[in-house]
């Protein structure tokens, strides 16, 4: 039996072609579909019938350290979209363990909202929470 390693650094995320690093401390990324790849309906008799989705939507939720300078790339990003009517701040998306064979891909993505902000006597994280269309996915081990 072999040893594996995971390795925190060497997840690399990338929003419009922005590499984003300042990692908040503990849980730092997540990725959830939006909907279930497929539904099921029950008959009167209990034959049962399965429809296929094809909604690939995805929502990644990024915590940053406040000290972070994705913060600041992040946040032009997302004012480029609220000005510009042409959907500046949409771009591709790209999530990869480096060690591992965890592969998130998808063409268009962009920041849903503005992260809710609190100043404390240390750091907070900031959470953006990017939205993903058509999100190509492959979870591998390491």
């Amino acid at each position: 039996m072999a040893v594996k390693v995971y390795d925190p650094a060497d997840v690399d995320l990338l929003i419009a072609d922005i590499p984003i690093a300042g990692f908040a401390d503990g849980e730092m990324i997540t990725l959830e579909f939006t909907s279930q790849a497929f539904t099921s309906m029950a008959g009167s008799d209990g034959e049962v019938a399965r429809s296929k989705s094809n909604d690939r939507r995805a929502v990644c939720t990024v915590k940053l350290l406040q000290t972070s300078d994705s913060n600041d790339l992040l946040s032009a990003l997302y004012a480029s979209d609220q000005l510009a009517s042409n959907g500046a701040g949409i771009g591709a998306f790209l999530l990869r363990d480096g060690q591992g064979r965890s592969l998130y891909t998808a063409a268009e993505c962009w920041i849903q909202k503005h992260p809710n902000v609190s100043f404390d006597r240390e750091p907070t994280p900031r959470e953006w929470v990017i939205e993903i269309a058509d999100c190509q996915a492959f979870t591998g081990g390491n």
